[in-house]
């Protein structure tokens, strides 16, 4: 009994016996990856009438902003290797949502460009990005959305 009352006074706040993790709380690793799967989980039902990946509207984004980057660079840019860029590519070519054309710059690069198609689900998915970008965005001041986008880039660059 007086182990149960001592466990309840050392408890996070707000957390019963249940939801304590431990440790495991103080691991920056664990909250990342815990944001990042709520993160997904409502981009997915966000884009389910869409039928995209984040990665696919990704590409789909940087073609609209650099058309005509070579396969590469993109792949590159969105720190993707060359078999997953090129299978996006082709799964988003099978949609009429692009297509590749040789490179005017260097005739041994393939140039992507959007089709009309592409143009129309980029504006679709850019809606999308909207809805899901205020609901992450809601749970924290502008200051801090533009500090937690300059922490988080020290990770991954």
């Amino acid at each position: 009994m007086i182990k149960d009352k001592f466990a309840d006074a050392i408890a996070p706040v707000g957390h019963t016996d249940e939801e304590d993790i431990g440790a495991i709380n103080d691991i920056l690793g664990f909250h990342i990856r815990l944001a990042h799967g709520a993160c997904l989980r409502h981009f997915t039902e966000t884009f389910t009438d869409l039928d995209l990946t984040q990665k696919q509207v990704s590409v789909l984004w940087l073609v609209d902003d650099y058309p005509g980057i070579a396969q590469t660079d993109l792949a590159q840019r969105l720190r993707m290797d060359r078999a997953t860029t090129m299978a996006i590519i082709n799964r988003l070519q099978a949609k009429h949502f692009l297509r590749r054309d040789r490179s005017p710059k260097d005739g041994r690069k393939q140039a992507l460009f959007l089709e009309p198609a592409g143009i129309d689900m980029l504006a679709r998915a850019k809606t999308a990005i909207g809805e899901h970008e205020a609901w992450v965005k809601s749970r924290f001041t502008d200051k801090e959305v533009r500090q937690l986008i300059e922490l988080l880039s020290r990770i991954h660059e």
